[in-house]
Protein backbone atom coordinates (compact mmCIF):
# COMPACT_ATOMS: atom_id res chain seq x y z
CA UNK A 1 0.00 0.00 0.00
CA UNK A 2 1.03 3.72 -0.50
CA UNK A 3 1.10 5.10 2.46
CA UNK A 4 1.61 8.45 1.41
CA UNK A 5 -1.49 8.24 -0.87
CA UNK A 6 -3.53 6.88 2.19
CA UNK A 7 -2.45 9.83 4.53
CA UNK A 8 -3.07 12.68 1.87
CA UNK A 9 -6.77 11.06 1.26
CA UNK A 10 -7.12 10.61 4.65
CA UNK A 11 -6.16 14.39 5.32
CA UNK A 12 -8.70 15.38 2.75
CA UNK A 13 -12.01 13.61 4.02
CA UNK A 14 -10.60 14.91 7.60
CA UNK A 15 -10.87 18.30 6.02
CA UNK A 16 -13.67 18.07 4.50
CA UNK A 17 -15.38 16.60 7.45
CA UNK A 18 -14.10 20.07 9.54
CA UNK A 19 -15.30 22.14 6.59
CA UNK A 20 -18.81 20.76 6.38
CA UNK A 21 -19.01 20.26 10.23
CA UNK A 22 -18.23 24.28 10.37
CA UNK A 23 -20.17 25.28 7.98
CA UNK A 24 -23.36 23.14 9.44
CA UNK A 25 -23.22 24.37 12.93
CA UNK A 26 -21.93 28.02 12.31
CA UNK A 27 -25.31 28.64 10.20
CA UNK A 28 -26.26 32.29 9.79
CA UNK A 29 -28.34 34.08 11.97
CA UNK A 30 -31.57 33.71 9.69
CA UNK A 31 -31.42 30.27 9.80
CA UNK A 32 -32.78 27.48 11.93
CA UNK A 33 -31.19 24.95 13.86
CA UNK A 34 -32.09 22.50 16.58
CA UNK A 35 -32.55 25.19 18.85
CA UNK A 36 -34.89 26.55 18.00
CA UNK A 37 -36.73 24.71 15.81
CA UNK A 38 -40.38 22.78 17.62
CA UNK A 39 -42.93 20.18 17.08
CA UNK A 40 -46.28 20.47 17.06
CA UNK A 41 -49.54 17.77 16.76
CA UNK A 42 -52.53 19.04 15.66
CA UNK A 43 -55.88 17.29 14.70
CA UNK A 44 -56.75 20.29 11.84
CA UNK A 45 -55.94 17.76 8.68
CA UNK A 46 -58.60 18.46 5.87
CA UNK A 47 -57.09 20.75 3.32
CA UNK A 48 -58.59 24.34 4.31
CA UNK A 49 -57.70 23.60 7.54
CA UNK A 50 -54.17 22.48 6.97
CA UNK A 51 -53.61 25.81 4.56
CA UNK A 52 -55.55 28.03 7.65
CA UNK A 53 -53.19 26.82 10.27
CA UNK A 54 -50.08 26.45 7.95
CA UNK A 55 -50.70 30.45 7.63
CA UNK A 56 -50.60 31.50 10.92
CA UNK A 57 -47.48 28.85 11.68
CA UNK A 58 -45.78 30.66 8.85
CA UNK A 59 -46.04 33.77 10.23
CA UNK A 60 -44.65 32.54 13.58
CA UNK A 61 -41.84 30.99 12.52
CA UNK A 62 -41.64 34.67 10.75
CA UNK A 63 -41.74 36.62 14.08
CA UNK A 64 -39.35 34.14 16.25
CA UNK A 65 -36.91 33.14 13.53
CA UNK A 66 -37.79 29.61 13.95
CA UNK A 67 -38.89 25.90 12.77
CA UNK A 68 -42.44 24.76 13.58
CA UNK A 69 -42.71 21.15 12.67
CA UNK A 70 -46.13 19.83 12.28
CA UNK A 71 -47.84 16.31 12.20
CA UNK A 72 -51.60 16.03 11.88
CA UNK A 73 -53.55 13.75 13.73
CA UNK A 74 -56.52 12.32 13.26
CA UNK A 75 -59.69 12.01 15.93
CA UNK A 76 -60.10 8.46 15.51
CA UNK A 77 -56.93 7.12 16.76
CA UNK A 78 -54.96 10.75 17.77
CA UNK A 79 -55.31 9.77 21.41
CA UNK A 80 -53.87 6.60 21.08
CA UNK A 81 -50.79 7.85 19.49
CA UNK A 82 -50.08 10.75 21.94
CA UNK A 83 -50.58 8.39 24.74
CA UNK A 84 -47.55 5.97 22.91
CA UNK A 85 -45.65 8.81 22.33
CA UNK A 86 -45.31 9.54 25.99
CA UNK A 87 -44.84 6.37 26.42
CA UNK A 88 -42.08 6.20 24.33
CA UNK A 89 -40.76 9.65 25.07
CA UNK A 90 -41.22 11.40 21.52
CA UNK A 91 -44.25 13.37 22.14
CA UNK A 92 -43.79 16.68 20.48
CA UNK A 93 -42.62 20.01 21.98
CA UNK A 94 -46.84 21.45 21.82
CA UNK A 95 -49.92 19.66 21.56
CA UNK A 96 -53.43 20.13 21.06
CA UNK A 97 -56.39 18.08 23.09
CA UNK A 98 -59.86 18.18 22.86
CA UNK A 99 -61.21 19.34 26.16
CA UNK A 100 -62.33 16.53 27.64
CA UNK A 101 -58.93 15.08 27.04
CA UNK A 102 -56.82 17.48 29.20
CA UNK A 103 -57.65 16.41 32.54
CA UNK A 104 -55.89 12.57 31.96
CA UNK A 105 -53.33 13.69 30.47
CA UNK A 106 -52.96 16.91 32.94
CA UNK A 107 -53.51 14.56 35.99
CA UNK A 108 -50.75 11.80 34.45
CA UNK A 109 -47.94 14.26 35.17
CA UNK A 110 -46.54 14.57 31.35
CA UNK A 111 -47.76 18.16 30.46
CA UNK A 112 -45.84 21.30 31.99
CA UNK A 113 -47.25 23.66 34.49
CA UNK A 114 -48.00 27.36 32.78
CA UNK A 115 -47.19 29.92 34.90
CA UNK A 116 -50.41 31.78 35.92
CA UNK A 117 -48.22 35.49 34.54
CA UNK A 118 -48.10 33.19 31.05
CA UNK A 119 -51.20 31.78 30.57
CA UNK A 120 -53.00 35.22 31.15
CA UNK A 121 -56.31 32.96 32.08
CA UNK A 122 -58.30 36.05 32.59
CA UNK A 123 -58.31 36.78 28.93
CA UNK A 124 -60.46 33.99 28.16
CA UNK A 125 -64.22 32.72 28.57
CA UNK A 126 -64.60 31.95 32.03
CA UNK A 127 -66.06 28.04 31.30
CA UNK A 128 -63.25 27.79 28.66
CA UNK A 129 -60.77 27.70 31.23
CA UNK A 130 -62.22 24.93 33.58
CA UNK A 131 -60.28 22.06 31.90
CA UNK A 132 -57.45 23.92 32.12
CA UNK A 133 -57.01 23.14 35.11
CA UNK A 134 -55.70 20.13 37.50
CA UNK A 135 -55.22 20.42 41.27
CA UNK A 136 -55.52 24.41 41.28
CA UNK A 137 -52.53 24.61 38.16
CA UNK A 138 -52.29 25.10 34.79
CA UNK A 139 -51.43 22.72 32.37
CA UNK A 140 -53.37 24.10 28.84
CA UNK A 141 -54.44 27.16 27.47
CA UNK A 142 -58.03 27.04 25.49
CA UNK A 143 -57.86 28.04 21.46
CA UNK A 144 -60.97 27.84 20.41
CA UNK A 145 -64.59 27.07 21.31
CA UNK A 146 -67.54 25.53 19.67
CA UNK A 147 -70.92 24.22 20.44
CA UNK A 148 -74.17 22.36 18.99
CA UNK A 149 -77.75 24.18 17.65
CA UNK A 150 -80.80 22.72 16.81
CA UNK A 151 -81.54 22.52 12.74
CA UNK A 152 -84.58 22.52 11.20
CA UNK A 153 -86.08 21.91 8.13
CA UNK A 154 -89.03 24.38 7.79
CA UNK A 155 -90.15 22.54 4.46
CA UNK A 156 -90.71 19.19 6.31
CA UNK A 157 -92.85 21.31 9.09
CA UNK A 158 -94.29 23.28 6.54
CA UNK A 159 -95.47 19.36 4.56
CA UNK A 160 -96.89 18.52 7.68
CA UNK A 161 -99.12 21.54 8.57
CA UNK A 162 -96.65 23.24 11.34
CA UNK A 163 -96.27 26.60 11.68
CA UNK A 164 -93.40 28.31 13.94
CA UNK A 165 -90.91 26.73 15.64
CA UNK A 166 -90.59 24.98 19.03
CA UNK A 167 -90.35 26.39 22.26
CA UNK A 168 -89.71 22.76 24.18
CA UNK A 169 -88.21 19.88 23.84
CA UNK A 170 -91.57 18.67 24.34
CA UNK A 171 -92.64 20.62 21.28
CA UNK A 172 -89.94 18.73 19.21
CA UNK A 173 -91.53 15.67 19.70
CA UNK A 174 -94.65 16.56 18.93
CA UNK A 175 -93.63 18.12 15.76
CA UNK A 176 -91.78 15.24 15.43
CA UNK A 177 -94.45 12.55 15.94
CA UNK A 178 -96.46 14.66 13.35
CA UNK A 179 -93.68 14.77 10.41
CA UNK A 180 -93.85 11.19 10.82
CA UNK A 181 -97.20 10.48 10.91
CA UNK A 182 -98.20 13.11 8.02
CA UNK A 183 -95.37 13.05 5.47
CA UNK A 184 -93.62 9.67 6.20
CA UNK A 185 -90.06 11.42 6.98
CA UNK A 186 -88.16 11.42 9.85
CA UNK A 187 -89.14 13.76 12.76
CA UNK A 188 -86.01 13.94 14.95
CA UNK A 189 -82.24 12.61 14.44
CA UNK A 190 -80.86 11.04 17.83
CA UNK A 191 -77.09 9.26 18.13
CA UNK A 192 -76.79 5.67 18.11
CA UNK A 193 -73.80 3.88 18.28
CA UNK A 194 -71.03 6.16 17.91
CA UNK A 195 -68.29 6.17 20.04
CA UNK A 196 -66.97 10.26 21.17
CA UNK A 197 -70.75 11.50 19.51
CA UNK A 198 -73.31 10.10 21.81
CA UNK A 199 -72.23 11.90 25.30
CA UNK A 200 -72.50 14.83 23.41
CA UNK A 201 -75.97 14.41 22.92
CA UNK A 202 -77.37 13.77 25.67
CA UNK A 203 -75.68 15.74 28.10
CA UNK A 204 -77.66 18.60 27.04
CA UNK A 205 -80.73 16.98 27.93
CA UNK A 206 -79.81 15.87 31.07
CA UNK A 207 -78.85 19.46 31.39
CA UNK A 208 -81.54 21.02 30.26
CA UNK A 209 -83.58 19.14 32.65
CA UNK A 210 -81.70 20.16 35.76
CA UNK A 211 -79.77 17.24 35.65
CA UNK A 212 -75.52 16.62 35.86
CA UNK A 213 -73.22 13.69 35.98
CA UNK A 214 -71.45 14.51 39.02
CA UNK A 215 -72.61 16.96 41.72
CA UNK A 216 -70.54 19.48 43.43
CA UNK A 217 -68.74 16.98 45.80
CA UNK A 218 -67.80 14.71 42.94
CA UNK A 219 -70.63 11.85 43.48
CA UNK A 220 -72.18 10.64 41.07
CA UNK A 221 -75.86 11.26 40.30
CA UNK A 222 -76.23 10.23 36.69
CA UNK A 223 -79.23 8.24 37.90
CA UNK A 224 -81.13 10.88 39.25
CA UNK A 225 -84.70 11.40 38.12
CA UNK A 226 -84.03 14.37 36.28
CA UNK A 227 -81.96 12.41 34.26
CA UNK A 228 -83.89 9.47 33.65
CA UNK A 229 -86.75 11.14 32.87
CA UNK A 230 -84.28 13.47 30.12
CA UNK A 231 -82.98 9.98 28.58
CA UNK A 232 -86.82 8.85 28.58
CA UNK A 233 -87.61 11.86 26.51
CA UNK A 234 -84.37 10.89 24.31
CA UNK A 235 -85.69 7.59 23.95
CA UNK A 236 -89.58 9.05 22.68
CA UNK A 237 -87.76 11.76 20.37
CA UNK A 238 -85.58 8.69 18.51
CA UNK A 239 -88.82 6.43 17.86
CA UNK A 240 -90.53 9.34 16.14
CA UNK A 241 -87.06 9.51 13.70
CA UNK A 242 -83.97 8.19 12.80
CA UNK A 243 -81.20 6.60 15.21
CA UNK A 244 -78.06 6.85 13.61
CA UNK A 245 -74.18 7.67 13.24
CA UNK A 246 -73.43 11.63 13.48
CA UNK A 247 -72.16 11.25 10.07
CA UNK A 248 -75.15 9.41 8.71
CA UNK A 249 -77.79 12.17 10.42
CA UNK A 250 -75.54 14.95 9.28
CA UNK A 251 -76.23 13.44 5.80
CA UNK A 252 -79.91 13.04 6.06
CA UNK A 253 -80.09 16.58 7.49
CA UNK A 254 -78.76 17.88 4.33
CA UNK A 255 -80.28 15.98 1.81
CA UNK A 256 -83.82 16.99 3.82
CA UNK A 257 -85.06 13.61 5.18
CA UNK A 258 -84.56 14.57 8.48
CA UNK A 259 -87.18 17.54 10.36
CA UNK A 260 -84.46 18.03 13.31
CA UNK A 261 -81.18 17.20 14.14
CA UNK A 262 -78.49 18.33 17.11
CA UNK A 263 -75.58 19.54 15.09
CA UNK A 264 -72.38 21.73 14.71
CA UNK A 265 -71.44 24.53 12.41
CA UNK A 266 -70.15 22.14 9.67
CA UNK A 267 -73.05 20.96 9.03
CA UNK A 268 -73.98 24.34 7.84
CA UNK A 269 -70.91 24.40 5.68
CA UNK A 270 -72.31 20.60 4.12
CA UNK A 271 -75.62 22.55 3.33
CA UNK A 272 -74.06 25.30 1.82
CA UNK A 273 -72.08 23.12 -0.63
CA UNK A 274 -74.44 20.18 -1.34
CA UNK A 275 -77.56 21.52 -1.23
CA UNK A 276 -78.03 25.25 -0.99
CA UNK A 277 -81.23 25.30 -1.66
CA UNK A 278 -82.39 23.63 1.62
CA UNK A 279 -85.40 25.71 3.70
CA UNK A 280 -84.15 25.19 6.88
CA UNK A 281 -83.36 27.58 9.70
CA UNK A 282 -81.10 27.02 13.29
CA UNK A 283 -82.01 27.56 16.81
CA UNK A 284 -80.79 27.40 20.09
CA UNK A 285 -81.74 23.92 22.16
CA UNK A 286 -85.16 24.48 23.28
CA UNK A 287 -85.85 24.35 26.84
CA UNK A 288 -86.53 21.61 28.54
CA UNK A 289 -87.25 22.40 32.31
CA UNK A 290 -86.41 26.10 32.42
CA UNK A 291 -86.43 29.41 30.74
CA UNK A 292 -83.89 27.92 27.87
CA UNK A 293 -81.94 24.53 26.91
CA UNK A 294 -78.27 24.03 27.63
CA UNK A 295 -76.18 22.92 25.29
CA UNK A 296 -72.69 20.83 24.67
CA UNK A 297 -69.58 23.03 24.59
CA UNK A 298 -66.53 21.43 23.49
CA UNK A 299 -63.10 23.19 22.97
CA UNK A 300 -59.49 22.94 21.75
CA UNK A 301 -56.48 23.48 24.21
CA UNK A 302 -53.25 23.48 23.59
CA UNK A 303 -50.57 22.10 26.11
CA UNK A 304 -46.51 21.56 26.27
CA UNK A 305 -44.99 18.39 27.09
CA UNK A 306 -43.16 18.30 30.52
CA UNK A 307 -39.54 17.42 28.98
CA UNK A 308 -39.47 20.20 26.59
CA UNK A 309 -36.07 21.65 26.40
CA UNK A 310 -37.57 24.40 24.18
CA UNK A 311 -39.86 25.61 27.06
CA UNK A 312 -39.44 29.58 25.74
CA UNK A 313 -40.63 29.11 22.49
CA UNK A 314 -43.47 26.19 23.40
CA UNK A 315 -45.20 28.91 25.62
CA UNK A 316 -44.19 31.89 22.92
CA UNK A 317 -46.40 29.31 20.15
CA UNK A 318 -49.40 28.65 22.42
CA UNK A 319 -49.54 32.32 23.14
CA UNK A 320 -49.65 33.33 19.73
CA UNK A 321 -51.71 30.79 18.85
CA UNK A 322 -54.49 31.75 21.43
CA UNK A 323 -54.12 35.19 21.18
CA UNK A 324 -57.37 36.95 20.02
CA UNK A 325 -56.66 38.27 16.99
CA UNK A 326 -55.01 35.24 15.42
CA UNK A 327 -57.98 32.67 16.61
CA UNK A 328 -59.83 35.12 15.29
CA UNK A 329 -58.60 34.91 12.00
CA UNK A 330 -58.49 31.56 12.04
CA UNK A 331 -62.48 30.70 12.94
CA UNK A 332 -62.91 33.43 10.12
CA UNK A 333 -61.36 30.94 7.83
CA UNK A 334 -61.89 27.69 9.55
CA UNK A 335 -66.26 27.41 10.04
CA UNK A 336 -65.38 24.22 12.03
CA UNK A 337 -63.23 26.23 14.36
CA UNK A 338 -66.18 27.59 16.16
CA UNK A 339 -65.10 30.64 18.05
CA UNK A 340 -61.79 32.42 19.71
CA UNK A 341 -61.99 31.55 23.60
CA UNK A 342 -60.23 35.00 23.86
CA UNK A 343 -63.28 37.11 25.47
CA UNK A 344 -62.90 40.19 23.18
CA UNK A 345 -62.45 38.18 19.93
CA UNK A 346 -65.34 36.18 20.63
CA UNK A 347 -67.38 38.82 20.85
CA UNK A 348 -66.03 40.05 17.28
CA UNK A 349 -68.68 41.93 15.34
CA UNK A 350 -68.07 39.48 12.50
CA UNK A 351 -70.11 37.01 14.23
CA UNK A 352 -73.49 38.57 14.83
CA UNK A 353 -73.25 39.77 11.31
CA UNK A 354 -73.48 36.25 10.11
CA UNK A 355 -77.36 34.81 10.50
CA UNK A 356 -76.28 30.96 11.38
CA UNK A 357 -73.22 31.92 13.52
CA UNK A 358 -74.89 34.32 15.84
CA UNK A 359 -77.09 31.76 16.87
CA UNK A 360 -74.03 29.56 17.53
CA UNK A 361 -72.93 32.48 19.81
CA UNK A 362 -76.28 32.86 21.57
CA UNK A 363 -76.06 29.46 22.08
CA UNK A 364 -72.36 29.45 23.76
CA UNK A 365 -73.85 31.68 25.94
CA UNK A 366 -76.40 28.96 27.41
CA UNK A 367 -73.72 25.73 27.01
CA UNK A 368 -71.83 23.58 29.37
CA UNK A 369 -68.34 21.67 28.75
CA UNK A 370 -68.02 18.12 30.25
CA UNK A 371 -66.88 17.72 34.04
CA UNK A 372 -62.90 17.85 35.14
CA UNK A 373 -61.98 13.94 35.44
CA UNK A 374 -59.51 11.93 35.05
CA UNK A 375 -61.23 9.56 34.17
CA UNK A 376 -63.50 11.13 31.87
CA UNK A 377 -62.81 9.15 28.82
CA UNK A 378 -63.93 6.02 30.33
CA UNK A 379 -67.03 7.65 31.78
CA UNK A 380 -67.91 8.61 28.75
CA UNK A 381 -67.96 5.31 27.40
CA UNK A 382 -70.04 3.85 30.41
CA UNK A 383 -72.70 7.06 29.25
CA UNK A 384 -72.59 6.23 25.77
CA UNK A 385 -73.29 2.76 26.57
CA UNK A 386 -76.33 3.43 28.81
CA UNK A 387 -77.73 5.60 26.50
CA UNK A 388 -77.50 3.04 23.55
CA UNK A 389 -78.92 0.34 25.65
CA UNK A 390 -82.05 2.90 26.45
CA UNK A 391 -82.47 3.40 22.88
CA UNK A 392 -82.53 0.06 21.71
CA UNK A 393 -84.59 -1.42 24.28
CA UNK A 394 -81.78 -3.33 25.53
CA UNK A 395 -82.47 -1.85 29.27
CA UNK A 396 -85.12 1.07 30.28
CA UNK A 397 -83.65 4.39 30.77
CA UNK A 398 -83.66 3.99 34.85
CA UNK A 399 -81.97 0.67 34.56
CA UNK A 400 -79.30 2.05 31.94
CA UNK A 401 -78.69 5.34 34.13
CA UNK A 402 -78.42 2.61 37.14
CA UNK A 403 -75.92 0.35 36.16
CA UNK A 404 -74.15 3.64 34.48
CA UNK A 405 -73.90 4.85 38.03
CA UNK A 406 -72.40 1.86 39.24
CA UNK A 407 -69.57 1.52 37.35
CA UNK A 408 -68.91 5.01 37.29
CA UNK A 409 -68.56 4.67 40.92
CA UNK A 410 -65.73 2.03 40.47
CA UNK A 411 -63.91 4.28 38.06
CA UNK A 412 -60.57 5.96 40.65
CA UNK A 413 -59.83 8.75 41.49
CA UNK A 414 -63.86 10.02 41.89
CA UNK A 415 -62.25 13.67 40.93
Amino acid sequence: MDCSFYRTNRAFVFTIVIVFSTLLFSCGKGESTPSNTITFWHFWSEPSQRAALQQMIAEFEKQNNCKVEVTELSWNDGKTKLLAAFNSKTAPDVMEFGSDWVAQFSSSGVLKEIPKDLAHLDNFIEWSTQPCMWKDKIYAMPWVVDTRVLYVNKALLEQAGINGMPATMNDVLIMSEKVQAESGNNGFGANGADPHKVYKKILPFFWSNGGDVFNTSGGCVINSPENIAALELYVQLSRAGLIDTQKQLDAAFAQGKLAFWNSGGWLADKIGRENPLLDYTVIPLPAIAGEHGTSFAGGEYLSINAATEKQELATKLLQYLTNGKTALGFCKQITEAGFPADKVAFKDTYFASHPIRSIFSKQLQNAKMTPVHAKWLDVEVVIENAVVDALYGNKTPEQALNDAAYLISKLKPAM
